[in-house]
């Protein structure tokens, strides 16, 4: 047969539909293995992310501060706790930052959240009346009359809950560094939140009214006014606290 009709003949079973042309022999396609084509080179080893460690991105943070203005805006933009993405301020500090005396609180709640500043809801409103009673304020300028206020969280946590042990490790560098700024005599610790960063410890019923000592000062552990508000008969035992403060600061003029 030559090319012509070769081709002829092909035409026609084409047009008959044939679409694969066989040989002689039958084939097991069962049988038959594709050859995959190797890649032309090794795929790029995937890079492993470390694993960040927030007390320590804190605590390195904390360190690079170099004044209270500073810490804030290092604490205000540290993005590892998850609370500060529900809270619409940052509440720092309030008060005389030469105060002899530094109030340690909790966490703020809905009234701090709106106005960024610590304590002052109803219980910050009975804060200052239980300290005004001994002569102290937060709006003094002489700094044995004066307090200074802040929390160990600075952002609102959600629905009010305490915050969480890792929670508390993460903003511990930032308060230990604004405690070194401040360098009050002595320290209230306002409630379970600011024993457990300061002392380790909870159960503020049993720690209140005993000195104690936090970042290496004097710590006086309080019922938190919140507590009081809802506890009045235990305003009794804050009110010898507050003795307690007055005498030990009149022993240190």
């Amino acid at each position: 047969m030559d090319y012509h009709a070769a081709r002829a003949a092909l035409e026609w079973q084409m047009e008959l539909g044939a679409d694969e042309p066989i040989g002689d022999l039958p084939v097991n396609r069962y049988e038959a293995v594709a050859e995959v084509p190797k890649p032309s080179a090794a795929p790029a080893p995937v890079a492993e992310v470390a694993e960040v460690d927030p007390v320590e991105v804190a605590r390195q943070a904390a360190a690079s501060a170099s004044g209270l203005e500073s810490l804030a805006a290092i604490q205000s933009a540290y993005e590892h706790c998850e609370i500060r993405k529900g809270a619409r301020n940052f509440v720092f500090a309030d008060g005389n930052p030469e105060a002899r005396v530094m109030i340690l609180g909790e966490a703020p709640g809905r009234d701090e959240d709106l106005e960024g500043r610590p304590f002052v809801g109803r219980a910050g409103q009975l804060l200052d009346r239980m300290f005004a009673a001994i002569g102290l304020a937060r709006t003094a300028h002489h700094a044995g009359e004066a307090l200074y206020i802040t929390n160990v969280m600075p952002w609102r946590p959600p629905q009010n809950r305490d915050p969480e042990p890792d929670e508390i490790a993460m903003m511990l560098p930032f308060v230990t560094r604004h405690v070194e700024f401040v360098n009050p005599d002595i320290i209230v610790l306002m409630g379970n939140t600011p024993c457990a960063a300061a002392l380790g410890k909870r159960g503020i019923l049993r720690l209140r009214g005993h000195w104690s000592e936090a970042f290496g000062r004097p710590a006086m552990p309080m019922t938190h006014p919140a507590y009081l508000l809802r506890n009045p008969a235990a305003k009794r035992e804050a009110w010898a606290d507050l003795l307690e403060i007055k005498a030990r600061l009149k022993g240190t003029a």
